[in-house]
């Protein structure tokens, strides 16, 4: 085997394994995410609502990857999606002080922010409200991916 082969292959097979990974990654959050709430549930969590804000596509940080789009509502026991997300690892809900729609600027407020918790389904999610949360307190809901440090989307609701 020549050199020039040998190197050819090698790259070959560094690329296939590449594409496998990516894919891996891409496909993983969306075989192993939990059926999502049923639409009595999230009726029943819009309808106690207190504020309602919308995920759209075109956030600044937003892109191909990363997007949201729906009708968020938060209230004082639970925040209720209806639409749909990007799918992606490790998504968290967060409540902002000020509204964002960089990484950058998540960054700079997350110490401000309050973590409700995690968001494992991409059409619809309810997520409960931590106790002692004052959601009047904020004015904007963010989905944010940890593992990548991506910003999802985000919504203002006062």
């Amino acid at each position: 085997m020549t050199a020039r082969r040998f190197i050819a292959l090698g790259v070959s097979h560094l690329l296939a394994l590449g594409v496998g990974f990516a894919a891996g990654i891409y496909t993983l959050p969306i075989l192993i995410a939990p059926p999502p709430p049923g639409p009595a549930i999230v009726s029943e969590a819009l309808a106690s609502s207190e504020y309602r804000g919308v995920f759209s596509r075109d956030r600044t940080d937003s892109d191909t990857l990363h997007w949201g789009e729906g009708d968020v509502a938060i209230g004082a026991s639970s925040i209720a999606f209806v639409g749909s997300l990007a799918p992606g690892p490790d998504y968290k809900l967060y409540l902002s002080p000020e509204y964002v729609e960089t990484e950058s600027a998540f960054i700079r407020l997350k110490p401000s922010m309050v973590q409700v918790g995690d968001v494992k389904t991409f059409d619809n999610f309810l997520v409960t409200m931590p106790a002692g949360v004052d959601v009047s307190q904020y004015n904007a809901v963010i989905i944010w991916c940890e593992t990548f440090g991506q910003f999802i989307t985000s919504a203002r609701y006062q």
